[in-house]
This record gives structure tokens, C-alpha cells and sequence, in this order.
């Protein structure tokens, strides 16, 4: 599926991954379960996970550690596939 697609795609969809003060490491498990259920999923970075880095930097750190592709960031939300 080519990424304009993708992007068609996650734009209907909810956030359902909330990036809070306890970073990335806190929700990788939650991601990984989700990614395994649907492809594609949205992900939320809050004021407080994003303290230190850009939304772009915090998503691509995501995405490898799921063994994800990061399609977009918008805002302070990122959609991942795999």
C-alpha cells in the first residue's frame, strides 16, 4: 500500500496511544499489541513526552522500537504502520 493511501487512510482514525511524562519506553508494549491487531495506528505525544526532543524525533524512536514505519507527524500526533 503506497503512503498517500496510508495517509488517506489514518485520517479517520482516533488516537488510541497516549505519550505521556513516562516517555516511549511506557507505551511500546501497548503500541506493539495494537500494531499487531490493526496496521495502522495513531499516536498522541503530550506536552510533557515531548520535554527535550521534536514530535518527529520522538516518533521515529517509537517506530524502530516497534518495528514500525513512521508515515506522518502532524501536529503532535504521529500515525505508524507495519
Amino acid at each position: 500500500m503506497d503512503r498517500q493511501e496510508l495517509k488517506r487512510r489514518a485520517h479517520d482514525l482516533d488516537v488510541t496511544v497516549w505519550v505521556g511524562k513516562s516517555g516511549v519506553e511506557a507505551v511500546v508494549d501497548e503500541l506493539d499489541d495494537q500494531l499487531s491487531n490493526a496496521d495502522l495506528v495513531k499516536v498522541k505525544f503530550l506536552r510533557a513526552a515531548r520535554a527535550g526532543g521534536s514530535t518527529e524525533e520522538k516518533a521515529a524512536d517509537l517506530a524502530e522500537r516497534v518495528n514500525a514505519e513512521l508515515i506522518e507527524t502532524r501536529g503532535h500526533t504521529a500515525v505508524l504502520y507495519r
